[in-house]
């Protein structure tokens, strides 16, 4: 029963992944899937006033190792930090896919979480997958507005159990 669900989420996830999507409002998000990494980076950060801060960030890196994930953190931070800074902590995420949006001031990352409801043709009972995704938007309601929109164009049933603004700063894809 597990592999007949997992056979189910993978090919939804194959059937979104690395299209062009169309919001309908002139924008599109690009679609990624692929083996994310959050990664801590520790530095001392030039404030408003002047002075200096050192503060903690938190990036996404598409790696398929902890030791791919800290190069690409540190060949991409290098382009944005004068002087020394640290990664402090590097964890594999449970994201499924990446939407990208080519919308400016989508500047923030939300993390949503949706059930995908099939029915087992056994017991004809509804059944929940659970699977996270992560979505670049400026503000919830435009998340949620990505996530629906996107969604709509499946044939599966789902709900959208959470959706939360993260700290994120920027998500880093890989380098071909």
């Amino acid at each position: 029963m597990e592999k007949k669900t997992e056979s189910l989420k993978v090919k939804v996830d194959k059937a979104i992944a690395e299209k062009i999507i169309g919001t309908g409002n002139g924008s599109s998000l690009r679609s990624r899937t692929g083996s994310w990494f959050e990664c801590k980076v520790r530095y001392e950060k030039t404030q408003d006033d002047g002075s200096e801060k050192m503060v903690n960030e938190l990036y996404v890196v598409d790696a398929l190792s902890f030791t791919e994930a800290e190069a690409s953190i540190i060949d991409n931070m290098q382009v944005y930090v004068s002087g020394e800074f640290k990664v402090a902590n590097i964890n594999p995420t449970n994201y499924n896919e990446i939407f990208f949006s080519d919308i400016c001031d989508d500047d923030l990352w939300f993390k949503a979480r949706l059930a995908f409801i099939t029915i087992d043709d056994k017991s004809n009972k509804e059944k929940r997958t659970y699977t996270n995704y992560l979505i670049q938007a400026k503000c919830i309601e435009r998340a949620k507005r990505y996530v629906d929109e996107v969604m709509g164009k499946t044939m599966i049933d789902y709900e959208l159990k959470s959706l939360s603004e993260t700290k994120i700063l920027d998500v880093f894809e890989h380098k071909a």
